[in-house]
């Protein structure tokens, strides 16, 4: 037996991803004393390492790429640059170097001290964490907020070592690029991962087990993403759902229950995500995981057990970054006993890092139209505005949903070039009290030309003239 050390503190979290951040950074301003623990040798969780920071990265390389190439003046110069995979995914790990040592200077300058290893739960008032070597050290607390993050669900029946199968975590160790992919799985990940692959000219099957895109997005953006990626040429299969999986040498063949077979050099499944509790001993703390590996939390994030918090991915829907990072804060504040109320819960942005982008917030018309809400809607297309015509980019469109009477914005959908960025401007506006949420706000204030907010002004000046 190693040895076994005991630490005190007012708070443990578990994890140091987006969510475990935000908890331990909010616990501290409150001046409670606490540490994290992070079973990885670098603080920053899935997020830094494997998702979001090396997924966008790589995006932002491919689309670069596809800027060059596509650009006239460079194809008349005769100049066109070929990268293959492995050359586009190296800018990410600058990226998330950069990342981890900022992260890592928030723990040291706020003296939250970090503990790497794997927690268990003792009881709910102390982890035990197997640090290296066989050490153990007993971290006891008042307050657990548990931010472990999730990872991607594997089938038993499907074989993840064959060097042609991959899922959302091993897809950034490819090699090389392949001539054609079958992705399965058309949610967020599998339409991100989509429109990257097919920007890099690869033959794509998306499989996709309903029988719409992103059914919590508003119709007309679905139609929208769904119209563009066939327009690029990526090829739909709606309500699908796999028999087996068939690895071979040369090729990964997908048999799907309808009878049909996808053929193709690599298979990404993105099919669904795991909590990451299995080893967590929620048992020892009266507490359960459901069969995706989540557990429960009441709307102030804490679990059954009063004293345990859990947050971000572990805990489900919507599983964001920026969602979980105010989740984080939100635990640290009703655990210290703190006010809670100016954090904006509710309406929460989703950033879909297709190409063009998808940024939504607030209702869609077909929850308003079921909630009986009279409502009108507001259209800037963005082939209109100059800013997007000098950029050259004009897919796209801004559209805005509002009260008939009282001209509320009640909901936010964008779909192009920055729609992640363009959609703050409008929860600012949302955000406000009345009579100051309204869609006069954009028709009454100067916006700067030529920008992409402009569109703003165009939609709300279309939605009044609706009326």
């Amino acid at each position: 037996m190693g040895e076994i050390e005991e630490s005190r503190y007012d708070l443990v979290v578990i994890g140091t991803g987006p969510g475990g951040e935000g908890a331990a950074m909010e616990a501290t301003k409150q001046g409670q004393h606490v540490a994290v623990v992070e079973r990885q040798s670098l603080i920053g969780g899935n997020c830094t390492h494997v998702g979001t920071i090396p997924s966008k990265s790589l995006r932002s390389a491919i689309s670069r790429l596809t800027e060059v190439n596509a650009n006239r003046y460079f194809r008349e110069a005769g100049i066109s640059i070929q990268l293959g995979f492995k050359d586009l995914r190296r800018g990410a790990a600058s990226v998330i170097e950069k990342q981890v040592g900022m992260r890592r200077s928030f723990y040291d300058r706020n003296d939250v001290d970090v503990f790497h290893g794997d927690a268990t739960f003792r009881d709910s008032e102390s982890v035990v964490v197997d640090l290296s070597g066989g050490r153990q050290h007993i971290l006891s607390a008042k307050s657990f907020v548990i931010a472990t993050g999730s990872r991607p669900y594997r089938p038993a029946s499907i074989d993840f070592t064959h060097p042609r199968i991959f899922d959302s975590d091993t897809i950034l160790d490819l090699d090389d690029t392949p001539r054609s992919m079958t992705i399965y799985g058309a949610g967020v990940i599998g339409c991100e991962y989509a429109t990257m692959f097919r920007n890099l000219d690869v033959k794509l099957n998306l499989v996709n087990t309903r029988d719409k895109l992103l059914e919590f997005l508003d119709d007309e953006i679905i139609d929208a993403l769904s119209y563009r990626m066939r327009d690029t040429g990526i090829r739909l299969r709606h309500s699908e759902s796999f028999e087996k999986v068939e690895p071979r040498d040369d090729c990964v063949v997908v048999h799907l229950k309808s009878g049909k077979q996808l053929k193709s050099d690599a298979l990404l499944w993105a099919n669904g995500r795991s909590g990451n509790t299995e080893t967590l001993r929620l048992e020892n703390v009266g507490l359960e995981a459901d069969h995706r590996g989540q557990i429960p939390v009441n709307s102030n994030f804490q679990t059954a057990t009063p004293n345990i918090y859990a947050v971000g991915d572990v805990i489900g829907p919507p599983a964001l970054a920026s969602a979980a990072y105010i989740q984080g804060r939100f635990a640290a504040r009703h655990l210290g006993d703190s006010d809670c109320e100016d954090f904006c819960m509710a309406d929460i942005p989703t950033g879909i890092y297709t190409t063009p982008e998808i940024s939504s917030l607030g209702k869609t018309e077909k929850e308003l139209t079921e909630a009986r809400i009279p409502y009108e809607v507001g259209h800037s297309m963005f082939k209109n505005l100059a800013r997007a015509q000098i950029v050259g980019k004009p897919v796209g469109m801004l559209k805005l949903l509002f009260h008939r009477d009282t001209l509320e914005i009640l909901g936010i959908h964008c779909f192009g070039t920055s729609a992640s960025e363009i959609i703050h401007i409008g929860q600012a506006i949302m955000s406000m009290p009345a009579p100051h949420n309204t869609l006069e706000y954009f028709t009454q204030t100067t916006f700067n030309y030529p920008t992409m907010a402009e569109a703003y002004r165009v939609a709300a000046l279309n939605g009044l003239n609706r009326l």
